[in-house]
């Protein structure tokens, strides 16, 4: 048989993990520790934080392997890095946090309501944050030379860069939500997706732009580096492209349901027509 106090400890464990939990000292409420809302925005914000950071660790890591020992990863090499890094960060922690690793993807889920806003700069503070470590950590492991920067800067132009980031951003935000945000795809194979595109972006922009497709990608390396040459291009061309993508995908979207809804109209139509209901009354 329980005892009075062990009922009323009872009590307040359950208040707690309903997020009612009360301040024995003045009966305010708690809100910051025991509201469950709370506590699963501080796990996705550390998931978004940590999957960032080991994105930029190592496709950055591989980026100064390669210059500071003789071109052993070789650019192929780069590329699989960073697709597969992606893909493990995705099934490791879209459960949890959606996965974004990019502020120019939350921004772009935002505008489209599959985001709340309020999380917004809470997102981009995390994913700024884990670039920044990873870059802090780099530089902690290896000398960086000026060839072994892991950062992205044009180059030839920078007008040819920027064009470069907004094709590969679309193609990625386009892929993207056609594999994540629609229901009809196949969820379980959007890691996979979004990684193999990320593996065809760097192949194609990685000689001209670095292929950052990510502003945080390239601040990060930019901060702790002191390197903002053409900085602008990463942050204005993956904005555009990766809300170009999104817009054009959901246009696709948006424009199904009607269709699908004439094509429904239209069959019950067809079954309702007075030539129908004559053959009926004859059979």
């Amino acid at each position: 048989m329980t005892s009075h106090a062990e009922e009323i400890e009872d009590e307040q464990i359950s208040r707690i993990e309903k997020g009612k939990g009360r301040d024995c000292h003045g009966g305010i409420e708690t809100v910051i520790c025991t509201s469950p809302s709370i506590v699963c925005l501080g796990q996705k914000l550390i998931a978004e934080m940590i999957g960032t950071y080991f994105i930029i660790f190592s496709g950055c890591a591989v980026v100064v392997v390669n210059v500071l020992y003789g071109g052993i990863v070789t650019f192929p090499g780069i590329c699989v890095t960073w697709g597969l890094i992606v893909m493990v960060m995705i099934y490791s922690t879209g459960h949890i946090s959606g996965a974004h690793f990019n502020p120019a993807v939350t921004v772009t889920f935002a505008i489209f309501r599959r985001f709340p806003w309020y999380q917004v700069p809470l997102y981009i503070g995390a994913q700024l944050t884990g670039s920044i470590l990873a870059s802090l950590t780099l530089k902690l492991m290896f000398k960086v030379t000026p060839e072994a920067y892991f950062g992205t800067t044009p180059h030839d132009s920078s007008g040819q860069a920027l064009v470069a980031e907004i094709i590969i951003s679309f193609l990625l935000m386009f892929v993207i939500s056609g594999v994540a945000t629609d229901s009809r795809a196949t969820g379980e194979l959007a890691g996979i997706a979004v990684g193999m595109t990320i593996i065809l972006n760097v192949f194609v922009a990685g000689p001209i732009s670095g292929a950052s497709m990510n502003p945080a990608r390239s601040l990060g390396p930019a901060i702790v580096m002191g390197v903002y040459k053409g900085i602008w291009v990463y942050i204005v061309g993956p904005f555009i492209g990766i809300l170009a993508g999104g817009f054009v995908y959901n246009f696709m979207r948006f424009t199904d349901k009607p269709l699908r809804e004439l094509t429904r109209s239209a069959s019950f139509l067809r079954t309702v027509s007075p030539n129908n209901s004559a053959s009926n009354s004859k059979s």
